[in-house]
C-alpha cells in the first residue's frame, strides 16, 4: 500500500492510500479520487518527504523498538498504522453487517434501485465495480465510493 498526501484545486489537502501507483492514477482518471472537503476530482500529488529505513542501531525505547511486528512480513508498525489497519478493519465489518452484497451485479442493482426511488428504503449494497462502471454510475447522479482492500489483502 502507498500513502499518498493530495490536494485539490481548491487547496484542501488530504491523504489516501492506494494499493500501487497505478492504481492511484487509474482511480484519479477515472474520478473517483475526490476532496473529503468540497467533493471535486481535480486532485494531485503533494511533494512527500521520503519514508527512510532506521538504522539498526537505534537506542532502546524509540519509537521503532515500541512497534510490534504485526505487518505482513513481520516488518514493524507505527502506532498510526496500526490504528489505521483497525480502522480499515471496523469499516469493513461495518459494511458487511449493514449493507447487501449483490457482487458483480453491483451497477446494474445500483441502477435498478436508483430507478424505484434513490434506493432510501432499501438495504444499502456493496459489490463490484469497474473504474469505468463507478464513474457512469457517479455521472448518472448515482452516489458510489470505493471501499479500498483490507490492509492484509493484495500485498
Amino acid at each position: 500500500m502507498i500513502r499518498y498526501d493530495l490536494e485539490c484545486g481548491e487547496g484542501h489537502v488530504f491523504d489516501a492510500w492506494f494499493s500501487s501507483s497505478s492504481a492511484f492514477e487509474e482511480q484519479r482518471g477515472a474520478g473517483l479520487v475526490a476532496c473529503p472537503v468540497c467533493g471535486s476530482v481535480d486532485v494531485r500529488k503533494r511533494l512527500m518527504k521520503p519514508a527512510i529505513p532506521a538504522k539498526g542501531n537505534r537506542a532502546a525505547g524509540s519509537p521503532a523498538e515500541e512497534a510490534a511486528p504485526d505487518a505482513p512480513g513481520g516488518t514493524a508498525l507505527s502506532g498510526k498504522a496500526k490504528m489505521m489497519r483497525q480502522m480499515a478493519r471496523e469499516v469493513h465489518a461495518l459494511v458487511r453487517e449493514k449493507a447487501e452484497y449483490v457482487g458483480g451485479a453491483f451497477a446494474s442493482e445500483a441502477r435498478r434501485r436508483h430507478a424505484e426511488g434513490g434506493g432510501k428504503a432499501a438495504r444499502p449494497i456493496w459489490g463490484e465495480a469497474s473504474a469505468e462502471e463507478a464513474r457512469s454510475l457517479n455521472e448518472e447522479g448515482i452516489e458510489v465510493m470505493p471501499l479500498p482492500p483490507l490492509p492484509d489483502e493484495k500485498n
